[in-house]
């Protein structure tokens, strides 16, 4: 039996740090090479973010070359009995991302540790400057449609009652205020919460206790299928493992997101409310 079986998805510093050493654990280190650099969690390997996305305009969310992929879970020394823990230094946009990438590789044993490297720090916990090889080469993998959502599947749901839209972009690029592509303001009926404002300051960045309640109150219920996007899918990695956490049974990434939607001719758009197609 796993060290980590029972386990949330979502743990604590205090649950990692006696399982550091479990022979099953492939720790991710999502920040960036020069926090890495300076100090991670002993045995973390370095991911850059940049690796988890395609990269290219107008959609750099899009998910990366099979191939890529194949050689970034080899380097990892991917393997069927992993459990990953992840984390990142920024609240959970990238280490969400990341889970995003194990659900769609079709592997389901991970955590996040929420409050990532701030959380770890605040607790006193050992750091490393030690970096761990690559394992190996690249690693033959099945890639699943499921966990995400294309622009195509997203417009043929549009104003279905079963559907709730998660927009984790900023309130002016929501309204249509602040345009970072061809078109400006949201896809119809898409609700607006901000990534950043699902993490508790005041707890290292950890997700919100009462998220729960939060989504409630905006209408992204467990009955409905739930489709995240900002506007590349790192901000919206947050709020896929939020969802994932709370335990919803139908969550999709828009991995093309607003880069995508905002870029294509024959996407509907609502601006503060109107529609503009």
């Amino acid at each position: 039996m796993s060290d980590f079986s029972g386990l949330p998805l979502v743990i604590e510093p205090s649950d990692l740090l006696p399982r550091l050493d479990a022979s099953e654990l492939i720790l991710v280190d999502l920040t960036s090479a020069a926090r890495y650099t300076e100090g991670h969690l002993p045995g973390a390997r370095f991911v850059d973010p940049k690796r988890t996305q395609l990269g290219q305009p107008p959609a750099p969310g899009l998910l990366p070359a099979k191939a890529d992929l194949e050689a970034l879970f080899g380097e990892l020394g991917h393997r069927p009995d992993a459990v990953y823990v992840v984390y990142d230094d920024e609240g959970g946009g990238w280490a969400g991302r990341f889970i995003w990438l194990l659900d769609v590789i079709g592997h389901d044993k991970y955590h996040y540790l929420d409050g990532g490297l701030p959380a770890w720090l605040e607790a006193g916990m050992p750091m490393s400057i030690q970096v761990p090889p690559a394992v190996g080469g690249p690693v033959a993998l099945t890639l699943h449609d499921e966990p995400t959502a294309t622009r195509e599947y997203l417009q043929s749901r549009l104003g279905a009652a079963d559907l709730a839209i998660w927009d984790a972009r900023g309130p002016l690029e929501y309204s249509g205020e602040k345009v970072l592509a061809a078109k400006g303001g949201h896809i119809p009926g898409a609700v607006n919460f901000e990534w950043t404002a699902g993490m508790d300051k005041a707890r290292q960045l950890r997700i919100r206790t009462d998220m729960p309640q939060i989504l409630e109150d905006l209408g992204i219920t467990k009955d409905k299928e739930i489709i995240t996007h900002c506007q590349t899918h790192h901000r919206s990695g947050f709020t896929y493992l939020v969802a994932k956490s709370l335990g919803y049974p139908r969550v999709k990434g828009y991995a093309g997101s607003w880069g995508e939607w905002g870029n294509h001719p024959d996407t509907p758009v609502e601006i503060q409310g109107s529609k503009d197609n």
